[in-house]
């Protein structure tokens, strides 16, 4: 038996139809994942479900006394400290105590005490307790009031409210926007153990994967549901898209045919009536939609100049605020081919390190030094704050640019995505993905050596964090990264420096001994014992994996003739592409034709025809260093 039933359900949203007869079920204990383009209207349907808004037709069951716990998009109020505000979400239990305090009939009692039996109140204390440390309190924290954190670590405070329920469906809507990696690990882990319903609106692949049973995909206003994580819907998917093509290509086909005869015979009487059933049989063949609905999000990093090691080295310095040091003892260097996550708790410093390496931090100890010639490109979310709204990307490139020729400006902002209308919008009409974009395009137009990325995918959407993925593993600088996206850290970084106790020491080891490593500290805390890493893999495995590590970094390396390759070809088919544009143009001249200019059309004709050997010549080049680089990327390693 089903606990949720969503039967042909219609919304609409400012006029817009949203969702247009789309149904789906959701049986107890199972966990969906809920993913589509944005503004395909997951949010609204999670809204609907939770009965906030109504719908315009169709029908939403829920089960007859199953509990729903929604995370609200609005930060707590001041209840109290965070431990009062999580237990006083279990409004069944805060009623009951209230009433127990003052109910004097026997039976009444009895009938109380027994129903908070059930509910296992005594323990609710402890497990409201479990769940906020899990999300980055701490006991101390867990006594100060709602009122002492920002809005992030509200929102965090409702999450826990919603998971300490621990409802039989569990509604969440982007669950880890503000969560750190940390954080999202463990939500990842409570997740999997969680025996209840789940429908969850998530761009964090790792947990799509590792998370759901089922990927309900809202596209075109319906819901269709594929069995497995993002991953198996990927696969899915594409093969049904590629299946559709050759579909569509062998359709098209015998339309041309059909057509073809229906041209050449209409007229001729001995052939009319065949024509005529080709007509009809034309008209009969399937019209297959498009397999691509959306233009391929693409983000390119521009080629940074080449620099001898190490691009910046620390010896025994501190950095912090007001003569107040953070980190300490940091004695640390970058190279161009490093590939660096930072991890850690929020709050202890990662933040603050960036700073540093950014240049935006002075030491208050020790020394940094930095080659001279040295770019920096610095993302951080909070930067979003500065953009001027009422004006647009090339507003704001232009005078990033100044020297920057119009076409280059709009260059720079294409590389990530945003083309001739997104480039022209004000930035109060933009979306978080599009001003993420914007800032990305902004920190890299000087083709830094050195990227630093704070939280670069917090409003990206799955394709986009994919493309990210992409362009920074083509790209032949040095990046540090800051995340709570577990799979992002996992395809980009080779090495993962672990920033705790005002130290920032390599962690020596992958995300998975990370995960356990968490794990063991939680359950030492838990005990009240000194935290401490037990290492247990062999001293062969731990080679094995420097070994990857090692092997990912020489693969770029390897790589970077092909690129040099396609952008080679890229830059002579543009100079290809505007040499034709002229001749077909002077070819185009009535007066070229004059009595006498022979030769001169010859010539012109001649030089045409060569171009386009040329012209072919380059796209083979560049379709086959292309094809060797996707062939490489897609080659499992080991």
């Amino acid at each position: 038996m089903s606990l949720l039933v969503i039967s042909e359900l219609s919304l609409r949203m400012a006029g817009r139809l949203l969702l247009d007869n789309a149904s789906l079920s959701v049986e107890p204990g199972r966990k969906i994942g809920l993913v589509g383009r944005n503004g395909a209207g997951k949010s609204t349907l999670l809204a609907a479900i939770a009965g906030d808004i109504t719908p315009d037709g169709g029908e939403i069951r829920l089960s007859a006394r199953a509990r729903m716990a929604r995370v609200k998009q609005e930060a707590p109020a001041d209840l109290g400290s965070l431990l009062q505000t999580v237990l006083a979400g279990d409004e069944e239990r805060t009623a009951l105590l209230a009433e127990a305090e003052h109910a004097t009939d026997p039976q009444r009692i009895a009938e109380i005490h027994e129903r908070l039996r059930a509910i296992q109140a005594d323990s609710a204390p402890a497990r409201a307790a479990s769940v906020l440390a899990g999300l980055g309190f701490d006991t101390e924290a867990q006594a100060r009031p709602v009122s002492d954190f920002s809005g992030g670590w509200r929102m965090r405070v409702s999450l826990a409210t919603a998971l300490f329920l621990e409802p039989d469906l569990l509604l969440l809507d982007e669950p880890t926007n503000h969560l750190d990696l940390e954080a999202t690990l463990w939500l990842e882990d409570w997740l999997r153990r969680f025996a209840g319903a789940a429908l969850i609106v998530s761009h964090d692949r790792g947990l799509l994967d590792s998370c759901v049973d089922a990927i309900a995909h809202l596209d075109k206003g319906k819901l269709s549901l594929t069995p497995g994580g993002y991953e198996n819907f990927v696969r899915i998917r594409t093969e049904q898209a590629l299946q559709q093509a050759r579909q569509a290509e062998k359709i098209a086909t015998q339309r041309a045919h059909m057509q073809s005869f229906v041209d050449r015979f209409r007229a001729k009487a001995t052939k009319a009536r065949q024509a005529q059933a080709r007509l009809k049989a034309l008209e009969k063949l399937p019209v297959i939609e498009s397999v691509v609905e959306d233009t391929p999000t693409r983000f390119a990093f521009p080629e940074p100049e080449g620099l001898p090691p190490p691009i910046i080295n620390m010896s025994r310095a501190s950095v912090g605020y007001e003569g107040r040091p953070i980190l300490s003892g940091l004695s640390l260097r970058l190279d161009m081919e490093d590939r660096i996550a930072l991890l850690g708790a929020n709050g202890n410093g990662k933040s603050t390190l960036v700073k540093l390496l950014a240049g935006r931090l002075e030491p208050i100890s020790g020394t940094v030094e930095r080659n001279p010639r040295l770019k920096v490109g610095y993302f951080a979310q909070h930067q979003a704050e500065e953009l001027r709204l009422d004006e647009n990307p090339v507003d704001h490139m232009s005078r990033a640019l100044p020297k920057a020729t119009p076409p280059a400006v709009r260059a720079q902002l294409a590389r990530f995505g945003l083309d001739v209308d997104r480039a022209e919008t004000p930035v109060r009409d933009l979306s978080g993905g599009e001003k993420a974009r914007l800032l990305l395009a902004l920190a890299t137009r000087d083709a830094p050596q050195l990227l630093l990325l704070d939280e670069p995918t917090n409003h990206l959407d799955l394709d986009a964090r994919d493309a990210l993925i992409r362009a920074l593993s083509a790209f032949e600088g040095a990046v540090v990264l800051i995340s709570h996206d577990p799979h992002l850290v996992e395809l980009v970084a080779d090495r993962l420096w672990l920033v705790a106790d005002g130290k920032v020491t390599p962690f020596d080891g992958d995300m998975a001994e990370y995960r356990t490593w968490l794990a063991e500290r939680a359950r030492a805390a838990n005990k009240g014992r000194a935290t401490q890493r037990t290492d247990t893999d062999s001293a062969a495995t731990q080679t094995n994996r420097k070994d990857d590590r090692r092997e990912r970094a020489e693969a770029r390396k390897a790589q970077a003739p092909l690129r040099k390759i396609i952008k080679d070809a890229e830059t002579k088919l543009a100079k290809l592409e505007d040499e034709r544009a002229k001749l077909e143009s002077a070819l185009a001249d009535p007066g070229l034709y004059a009595e006498g200019k022979a030769a001169e059309v010859t010539k012109l004709n001649t030089r045409l025809a060569a171009l386009q050997r040329e012209q072919d010549e380059t796209e083979e080049r560049w379709l086959s260093a292309q094809t060797e680089m996707e062939e490489a990327a897609n080659t499992p390693e080991g």
